[in-house]
């Protein structure tokens, strides 16, 4: 018998992953699964992809009741934002909990209410176990918050450019496309089929995306400075996975390197000579000293850059870079599958170092592609 878990609020998208990978982990076995807006419902009628695992197919989503989810040495908190904190109060202290909501991610009380305009909860450690540091504190933590999808993919894709110093934290842009299943289950007009076949549109533009202060938060404490970002999510017409298209301006003292004159305008001298591999040769040596122990996290051969399709279904993230000498820009691009690595795959990776468990039990980093 493994560690005992729960899932609360698992009717939903990254409810349901959680589910599918933990059915088949070798050292947890699911204990409750609720689900106040399915409760009294099988499990299998709202996850099909679960019919061939009768056992958890067949059950029944109890309400959300914290007497159910205490008897538990760990449990998932998959509701929506707003609804984690009053939950998590009434756990008792040494349960141990991973919050896939944004409930404990912002240290700004401020930037909280201004995003999300409820009473701040407080922060938890921060679930990234890639960034220098996070892993010794997850392990020692009883209570995690999980970042968010579109964060993870950026903040992988950026902090190690901005630890090292090869970028400026003031003028960093990021445009990021999302899979549908990033918006969660609830019925939206928007979401129809009809009209997100066939088309990609942007929303929440100009800084009003609620990953925006995440995000901007933990690139600060790699940079040790304070970080600006402008992002534009984007919908795309698939089902899952983030593309996360960043760009940063190359650090003062890189413009002689990049073969820049001043920033955005290449030395005509400069123009063959190869600075611009140079510099893309350095950006990628900051990448790959960053990840180069990672399991989860691959730089991509230099030229090959990532699609969403080869991390569906993983918790993977993959990873490139390049240098823009042109623009005097550095180039990070990342894929990963949001309701893996950008949720419950990443979920697990905490689960697994907070129960003393093997990082990398129950998860993969092959892709299902096409």
């Amino acid at each position: 018998m493994g560690a005992r878990v729960a899932v609360a609020g698992a009717s939903g998208y990254a409810g349901g992953e959680l589910l599918r990978l933990l059915a088949g982990h070798p050292d947890l076995e699911i204990g409750a699964v609720t689900a106040d807006s399915k409760a009294g419902q099988p499990v299998g009628a709202v996850h099909p992809q679960l019919a061939g695992l009768p056992a958890l197919a067949e059950r029944l989503f109890d309400a959300t009741d914290p007497g159910l989810l205490s008897g538990c040495d760990l449990v998932f908190l998959a509701l929506p934002h707003g609804q984690s904190g009053p939950l998590a109060s009434r756990l008792p202290d040494a349960t141990r909990i991973v919050d896939l909501g944004a409930d404990f991610r912002l240290a700004d009380a401020e930037a909280w209410t201004r995003y999300y305009g409820t009473p701040h909860q407080g922060r938890w450690i921060f679930g990234l176990p890639e960034l220098p540091g996070a892993r010794a504190q997850i392990r020692a933590a009883t209570r995690v918050a999980n970042p968010g999808c579109y964060a993870t993919a950026a903040i992988v894709a950026l902090a190690p450019l901005l630890a090292a110093g090869l970028v400026e934290p003031a003028d960093i842009v990021i445009v990021a496309a999302s899979g549908t299943s990033g918006a969660g289950r609830a019925a939206k007009a928007e979401l129809l089929g009809s009209e997100v076949m066939g088309s990609v549109s942007a929303y929440q533009v100009a800084g009003t995306h609620r990953h925006t202060p995440e995000i901007e938060q933990a690139l600060g404490e790699a940079a040790g400075a304070q970080v600006t970002i402008s992002f534009t999510p984007m919908l795309a017409p698939m089902p899952r996975g983030i593309l996360a298209t960043c760009t940063a301006r190359l650090a003062s003292g890189w413009q002689a390197a990049a073969g820049l004159t001043e920033p955005g305008r290449q030395n005509p001298e400069a123009a063959g000579t190869g600075a611009g591999d140079a510099a893309s040769a350095v950006l990628r040596e900051a990448l790959s000293g960053a990840y180069a122990s990672e399991p989860f996290i691959c730089l991509l051969p230099e030229g090959r850059w990532p699609a969403t399709a080869a991390v569906g279904g993983s918790n993977a993230a993959h990873l490139q870079g390049a240098a823009d000498t042109r623009a005097g820009r550095a180039v990070a691009v990342a894929a990963i599958d949001n309701l893996g690595k950008g949720a419950a795959g990443q979920a697990i990776q905490n689960a697994n170092l907070m129960l003393g468990l093997p990082e990398t039990a129950g998860l993969t980093t092959y892709g299902v592609a096409p």
